[in-house]
């Protein structure tokens, strides 16, 4: 069976298994769940062995230190992957939920139902972990899985996928709930994004040539996961010694991530006495800083930013920093520049906060946080599919409710239309 027959044949497997999935107990899959969470903790050495594989290779194919960050297992990754896995365990069963009720005048009653999506095809890169936390929720939402990871992490990917399903299997649940596309051969995602009689929904999470990739070339729904290029600006009624922390730790905490900080913005009022100590710490951090012509005249370290600068998602220690006049220029940067992900103000005014909230097109906006807590994690919802910043379906961290859709059930005791 040649790659692309291997595709077509996970497809259908995984189809059938949805159908099992979605007359599951919520009791059952979390006992799978349960069994994946153990299997991984039984296999430690196995994983970490896979995974460094992938990592000499990676170092051997000139792989970054950002990528190689992504890539990489270890008994803390482990760790978080087993407390996802516990987290969406502890969270209430989506499926099946009544989101409204309505009586119609002629006695018949329209309920809205939350019901699985079907089958969901994930293609990523790097990130391994991946494969867990996509397991972990597609399952508890009565969902089957295609998992096809990046070339980069197969044998990662190939080692979690079948301590998978071999812990679904134990415990009497389809094995085929969660499907690996055992090959690297890059046609085999063209040929996924073409099985739409198999395949309901298609999530990239990646980087931009990938997730353009898939959305110019599917026949399937997609919700993608775009670039991250997110912004902080300090307001000149800020808590500065807030500020300095908040965004140091939004770009500094772990910047190959999609919620890092990429752009600083900083009000011209309190740029004198805010920039040189943000860029002490930012020095001891070894933050490459790339300034415009105002900012730098506070700045020692800083080399001259480009427009493109502004547009790039640089996953790495390497920052923006820009003086604005006001707030409005703050927000039209922001507009102009980012990629609708997480922005962040830092202010002590609730009008200034306010109208960021209202007028930044993000998916996520925070008033003196950190754009690193935009995290499925953080916010109480277990794991995640992924940061949708797009518009439709879902916006923002993809989590069970979002890996679920209504469908009308109409009750009635014999109506007609007349």
């Amino acid at each position: 069976m040649d790659a692309m027959e291997q595709v077509i044949e996970l497809a259908k497997k995984a189809k059938a298994a949805s159908y099992v999935l979605m007359n599951t107990s919520a009791e059952l899959k979390n006992s799978g769940l349960k069994a994946v969470a153990a299997s991984l903790d039984k296999n430690r050495e196995a994983i970490i062995a896979g995974n460094k594989k992938d990592i000499m290779e990676g170092q051997s194919n000139g792989l970054t230190k950002a990528f190689l960050d992504r890539l990489a297992l270890d008994d803390s990754r482990i760790d978080a992957m087993i407390k996802s896995l516990n987290d969406v365990i502890a969270l209430p069963d989506p499926v099946g939920e009544i989101t409204s009720r309505v009586k119609r005048p002629n006695g018949m009653e329209v309920i809205k139902m939350r019901m699985p999506l079907g089958v969901i095809g994930i293609i990523f890169e790097s990130r391994p972990n991946v494969s867990v936390e996509a397991s972990s929720l597609t399952l508890k939402s009565g969902n089957s899985v295609i998992l096809r990871g990046g070339s980069d992490a197969i044998n990662s990917n190939r080692c979690l996928g079948a301590i998978i399903r071999d812990a679904l299997k134990s415990t009497g649940l389809p094995e085929d709930a969660v499907c690996v596309v055992q090959t690297t051969d890059r046609e085999a995602v063209g040929r996924m994004l073409k099985l739409k009689e198999y395949i309901d929904v298609i999530i990239p999470r990646g980087g931009k040539g990938l997730v353009d990739f898939v959305s110019e070339n599917s026949s399937i729904p997609v919700i993608y996961h775009d670039a991250g290029i997110c912004h902080t600006y300090v307001d000149e009624k800020a808590d500065l010694g807030m500020a300095v922390k908040v965004a140091l730790n939004a770009k500094v905490q772990r910047p190959s991530t999609c919620n890092a900080m990429e752009t600083l913005l900083v009000h011209s009022a309190i740029a004198e006495k805010f920039l040189p100590a943000m860029e002490k710490e930012l020095m001891n951090a070894k933050v490459e800083i790339r300034a415009d012509e105002a900012s730098m005249k506070y700045l020692k370290s800083a080399k001259r930013v480009v427009d493109r600068d502004y547009y790039t998602e640089y996953n790495d220690l390497i920052l923006n920093i820009k003086t604005v006049g006001s707030i409005s220029e703050a927000i039209s940067h922001i507009n102009k520049y980012g990629s609708r992900h997480s922005d962040a103000i830092m202010t002590m005014d609730a009008a200034a906060a306010a109208r960021f909230e209202k007028e930044v097109d993000s998916a996520a906006v925070f008033v003196n946080a950190s754009t690193r807590l935009h995290d499925g994690f953080e916010f109480g919802l277990g794991a995640e599919m992924g940061i949708s910043n797009q518009k439709l379906h879902v916006r923002g961290p993809m989590a069970l409710k979002e890996l679920t859709s209504e469908k009308y059930v109409v009750r009635g005791s014999g109506q007609v239309r007349g």
